[in-house]
């Protein structure tokens, strides 16, 4: 049996994580969460072998360490950190935002498999992230399922003159500007494909996660941004494909449910069985546009992002970050996400990036800023 460790283990990722691991009989040895919370405790209950790890270093500690006493590897990001760096096992990476980095970094040192679902670290820190791969000799799996279908179209290739990502457009495909300046947290969250986390969903109606994914996928694959491109594909059934130097097209069709590369990050080269229900393709149709820049700019202000290269991208993502928070907790408006981008990339210096500590000076510089313009904006 594999052993398995669940970084993000109370989120969208997480909990499918644990379902794919319980379905292929795997052996959970560690979990960790941002914070305490009784969900953690429910699956510390549900996995007695695994130790137990918790980012927040807060007051509500103490009644965690009575519950589960010896099980508890610690508090802090350093114990996600200790956690991820054992040697051996199969780490899920499955933290939102920047903070996964430094797991992401300590599990690939350990030469672990890490099945990546923080895009974060390969966008604001790509060559980094492939040079601890390198040191620690192990694999990089990606989970996010544009990602995972590029990989499994490329085993066996050549490498691809493109690559193509599909995106759904989110809830708000065909929708113009004026009518966007209205939209709610709770309507920009009703994806109408996928389960996933907040951020991720609110990033998805804005196209700042493809504008991520478009980052990561250079990174990852090692292509310019002009050989990674974007179609609207509302279906969600196409999660991506590759296109070859003789024009021949290669794509990864299945169901809009991650478990399918949860499952196959963890038995590559191999594939599991009857993860999820097949695809049914009599009478389906499948549909392709281009992306709205002028309606929906992130996307655009990702791939400057990008060119720019540097702490440009780790700009982009912290804030993103800020600024959908800020939307979530009604701080900001729809169209302003946006606006609070492209300020802070205009307004944070460009530094080239030689260690993480590059990647979090810039992280925390776009932090202030954005923070600043946001309360600008609601002045």
């Amino acid at each position: 049996m594999e052993s398995l460790a669940v970084l993000g283990v109370t989120g969208s990722i997480g909990r499918q994580t644990l379902a794919v691991a319980d379905q292929l009989e795997m052996t959970v040895t560690g979990i960790a969460a941002r914070r305490p919370s009784d969900e953690l405790l429910e699956i510390a209950k549900r996995y007695p072998a695994a130790d137990v790890a918790v980012a927040d270093n807060g007051k509500a500690r103490d009644g965690f360490v009575e519950q589960l006493g010896s099980r508890l590897v610690g508090f802090g990001p350093e114990a996600l950190i200790a956690m991820a760096s054992h040697p051996g096992q199969i780490v899920m990476n499955a933290i939102v935002g920047v903070a996964g980095l430094p797991v992401t970094l300590a599990a690939a040192e350990a030469g672990n498999r890490l099945a990546l679902a923080n895009k974060e670290s390969m966008v604001v820190a790509g060559v980094l992230v492939k040079e601890a791969v390198a040191r620690g000799g192990g694999e990089l799996i990606p989970v996010d399922s544009e990602h995972s279908a590029i990989f499994q179209c490329l085993v066996g290739e050549p490498p691809p003159a493109k690559i193509v990502l599909t995106a759904s457009g989110g809830p708000f495909r065909g929708m113009k500007r004026p009518a966007l300046a209205e939209v709610t947290p709770q309507q920009a969250l009703r994806h109408p494909n996928w389960d996933m986390g907040q951020r991720v969903t609110i990033d998805s109606a804005t196209l700042a996660n493809k504008a991520l994914e478009v980052l990561e996928a250079s990174a990852l694959f090692e292509l310019g941004l002009d050989q990674v491109e974007v179609v609207i594909h509302p279906e969600s059934a196409i999660h991506s494909l590759v296109v070859f130097s003789d024009g021949s097209m290669k794509a990864q069709l299945g169901p809009a449910d991650m478990r399918l590369p949860i499952a196959y990050a963890f038995t590559y080269p191999n594939r599991a069985k009857s993860i999820v229900s097949e695809l049914t393709l009599a009478g389906a149709s499948f549909h392709f546009e281009e992306p709205d820049l002028e309606t929906f700019p992130t996307l655009a202000l990702g791939y400057a992002a990008g060119r720019a290269g540097g702490t440009s991208p780790a700009v982009f993502n912290a804030a993103d970050e800020v600024a959908v928070d800020a939307f979530l907790n009604g701080q900001l408006d729809f169209l302003g996400i946006a606006q609070v981008i492209e300020h802070t990339l205009g307004e944070v210096e460009n530094q080239p990036v030689t260690s993480l500590a590059d990647v979090q000076l810039a992280d925390q510089q776009a932090r202030r800023i954005a923070s600043t313009c946001i309360g600008n904006l609601l002045r």
